[in-house]
C-alpha cells in the first residue's frame, strides 16, 4: 500500500485507529521526537477547470511532526491543529520506512478499513442524489 493511499485511511477513520497502531511501535521500539508537533500554514494548489491553469486558492493550518523509529524518519502532516494525530502518524510512517514486522498485519487491516470508507462514502454519495432535482422532467406537463 502506498503512503498515500495509508494516509487517506488513518485520517479518515477514527483516530482510535491511529493511536492504536502508533502505540504498538513505541511500546516495542525505541521512537524519538525530531520535531515535536508544531503547527504551519500550506499553500492550496488548485486546477482551474476552463482553461487547466494552476493557482493558489489559500492557505491551510496544518500540523507537523518528525519522528525517529530506530534509523528511519517518519513525518506526520495533517489538517488542522491535530498535535497527536500528527505524531501518531509520524511514527506509523516510520514503522513503515524501518520495515518493521508490525507493518505486515497492519496491511489486512487498512485494506478493511479502506472497504469500510469506501461503503460510507458510497451510502453518503447516494444520499446526496436522492436530493438531486432532474431538470429534464421539471418541464414537462
Amino acid at each position: 500500500m502506498k503512503r498515500k493511499q495509508r494516509t487517506e485511511i488513518l485520517i479518515s477513520r477514527p483516530p482510535a485507529l491511529m493511536k492504536s497502531l502508533a502505540d504498538e511501535i513505541v511500546n516495542k521500539y525505541g521512537t524519538s521526537i525530531i520535531e515535536e508537533p508544531n503547527p504551519g500554514l500550506v499553500m492550496v494548489k488548485v486546477r482551474e477547470t476552463a482553461k487547466q491553469s494552476l493557482f493558489y486558492l489559500g492557505e491551510v493550518l496544518v500540523t507537523e511532526c518528525k519522528v525517529k523509529v530506530g534509523e528511519s524518519i517518519g513525518i506526520g502532516l495533517v489538517r488542522g491543529e491535530e498535535s497527536e494525530a500528527a505524531y501518531h502518524l509520524a511514527v506509523i510512517d516510520a514503522a513503515y520506512s524501518a520495515e518493521l514486522e508490525e507493518t505486515a498485519h497492519w496491511e489486512a487491516l487498512l485494506q478493511k478499513e479502506q472497504q469500510m470508507l469506501v461503503e460510507e462514502r458510497a451510502e453518503k454519495r447516494r444520499k446526496l442524489l436522492v436530493t438531486k432535482v432532474d431538470f429534464d422532467t421539471m418541464d414537462q406537463d
